[in-house]
């Protein structure tokens, strides 16, 4: 296990983390676009909490490499999601947001398997 992954990694579950926290905490700049995009409020909870799972697993990834592996794909799909959701509501001055948390996933991804 290399530094680089498990900096990369730390990252991405802070971020993605911070991301959880943001929707459970009712942040104005994360619920007023999910509002936007169509996003029903009873989903909220769970995409917090699909987030949260996420990073806690790239987390335990550094010790059980297979489940950090399983957060990140899980991870990439939910970010992917959050890429159609944002296409789909033609706001497409947010697709980077999505792409900037799934970024040190991927990257976390990619130092495992090399």
């Amino acid at each position: 296990m290399s530094t680089s992954y498990v900096v990369v990694t730390v990252l991405a579950a802070a971020m993605v983390g911070f991301s959880a926290a943001s929707v459970f905490l009712r942040a104005t700049w994360v619920v007023e676009p999910l509002a936007d995009y169509g996003v029903p409020r009873s989903w909220w909870p769970w995409l917090g909490a699909a987030k949260a799972a996420g990073a806690a697993g790239l987390l335990v990834g550094l010790v059980a490499p297979v489940v950090g592996v399983l957060a990140g794909i899980g991870l990439v799909l939910y970010f992917t999601g959050a890429v159609v959701t944002v296409l789909r509501a033609r706001s497409y001055g947010h697709i980077p947001f999505p792409l900037l948390y799934a970024a040190p996933v991927v990257g976390s991804l990619a130092l495992l398997a090399s």
